[in-house]
């Protein structure tokens, strides 16, 4: 699982949700494909077949239950995992969402991590059933730089290091330009330092996970690779105009 980016179908009406979730499983290292209901996922799935499906259960035109008994029509979906999320789900839609053969769900509103992790363990078991002999070879993908996506490219690298310390240099030798170059580009393009660029990029992904219901600040931190709560904490409140523990409170009244 390490060693190559998962496939994943999300399937969510919200706009704001399915950008959090979208945001938050390409930072995780999952490639995403992001559909606005059941029927574009059904079109789109007709050529496609992903490691993981994640769907709304109620969406306009084709709902998540309507989906997942379309697509497992077809054989080759019947090892795809199939995840349900949804605001609401008394037991009789659970248990029949189960029997149908949905693999797991997720109720709104969840936690980062829930999500995740349930990706994680659904796709472990996946690849313990499947017992791949070969593993499969690393692969080093070089971002290729060009003037008209050269904030893309940033990001990138950014989304990619996300847990982790990235200053200047590492940004530059992966640019492949020099650090001043790097420095007068990217005051060009946003108004911005690379050192506050950086630092907001990260507090914007911080923000979306506060969005997808996370509390636990040391954990905003990890996942953001700041060095302290102290600073991170300082940062968030010079970037958002209010305190990290208002902003939570806030936001999950």
């Amino acid at each position: 699982m390490k060693n190559e980016k998962k496939n994943i179908v999300l399937v969510e009406d919200n706009l704001a949700l399915g950008e959090s979730i979208h945001d938050v499983l390409v930072f995780s290292g999952f490639n995403l494909k992001w559909l606005k209901n059941g029927y574009e996922a059904f079109v789109y799935l007709s050529d496609n077949v992903p490691d993981v499906i994640i769907s709304d259960l109620m969406m306009p035109v084709m709902g998540g239950d309507e989906l997942f008994l379309k697509i497992r029509k077809n054989n080759k979906f019947n090892a795809v995992p199939f995840i349900i999320i949804t605001a609401n789900m008394d037991d009789e839609t659970k248990f029949k969402q189960l029997e149908n053969g949905v693999n797991d769900y997720i109720m709104k509103p969840f936690k980062t991590r829930e999500l995740l992790l349930k990706i994680k363990n659904i796709l472990n078991l996946k690849a313990q059933i499947e017992k791949k002999n070969s593993p499969d070879p690393f692969s080093k993908v070089t971002i290729k730089l060009s003037e008209k996506d050269f904030v893309v490219s940033i990001n990138t690298i950014l989304a990619k290091n996300i847990k982790h310390k990235i200053d200047i240099d590492h940004l530059s030798s992966q640019l492949y330009i020099s650090k001043s170059t790097l420095d007068k580009k990217i005051r060009k393009r946003t108004n911005k330092n690379i050192s506050q660029y950086i630092r907001e990029f990260k507090l914007d992904y911080a923000l979306k996970l506060i969005y997808l219901g996370e509390r636990n600040m040391q954990f905003l931190v990890d996942e953001t690779g700041f060095n302290s709560l102290s600073y991170f904490s300082t940062s968030f409140k010079k970037y958002v105009g209010v305190t990290l523990r208002d902003y939570i409170k806030s936001t999950h009244k």
